[in-house]
């Protein structure tokens, strides 16, 4: 797949496409499974005042993936503590679309004027404009990967908070983070693996116990 980010990711990351959870639309009980297809991409866009469940349940309905990572956190209230889910990056979420359907959602659907692409500011097209974000397949499947299980102890991190171990890249082969890579490092105190997710950030898994890491060999 041909991305604005190129493909400095890796490609593909060794999971079956069935690893991904089905996008769901609960209003309409629309559900749409991921498939990889050489035509989409993984465009980043950005709903203002927090309304990006309901781009996403717009778009979902309408028969295309998107993904909003989630985690769920504990809020006391009325004296009791309860679980509520929290969106890991407000405001975003993921579209895996052609460029044709996702220009569609940003500028001719009445429905969603609070939504926009978000602008990759570390290049320029032809027109010396950033371009739309794009995540490359591989980083946004190990992405998915991470963040899916809604594990409270997922960390959106600063590079000053990861304390790598190496320069080398890992894959998790055992607990709800299997078929994760990244590289090690000490993240608050624990020992976590670490993500890139190009022009967002790095984000940290929870706590991964040294047996079920796996060295990946160099190509």
């Amino acid at each position: 797949m041909n991305t604005s980010e190129g493909e400095n990711g890796p490609s593909r990351i060794g999971q079956d496409a069935n690893v991904i959870p089905t996008a769901n639309n609960a209003r309409e009980g629309v559900t749409v499974r991921y498939i990889h297809d050489d035509k989409k991409q993984w465009y980043v866009l950005r709903a203002s005042y927090g309304r990006e469940d309901t781009a996403c349940e717009t778009i979902v309905a309408d028969g295309i993936y998107a993904y909003i990572p989630k985690q769920y956190v504990e809020r006391e209230v009325r004296g009791k503590r309860k679980r509520f889910l929290k969106n890991i990056l407000p405001n975003l979420l993921f579209v895996y679309a052609t460029r044709q359907d996702v220009e569609r959602y940003v500028k001719r659907t009445p429905q969603l004027p609070f939504l926009s692409f978000y602008y990759n500011h570390f290049r320029r097209d032809e027109t010396g404009k950033n371009p739309p974000l794009t995540i490359p397949t591989g980083e946004m499947e190990n992405f998915i990967l991470a963040t899916h299980s809604r594990n409270k102890h997922v960390l959106l991190v600063q590079p000053s908070q990861c304390h790598f171990k190496s320069g080398d890249i890992v894959r998790v082969i055992d607990g709800p983070f299997t078929g994760v890579t990244g590289k090690v490092a000490r993240v608050a105190g624990q020992q976590r693996v670490v993500l890139t997710l190009s022009n967002i950030g790095l984000i940290s898994t929870a706590y991964i116990p040294s047996a079920f890491i796996q060295p990946i060999e160099p190509a």
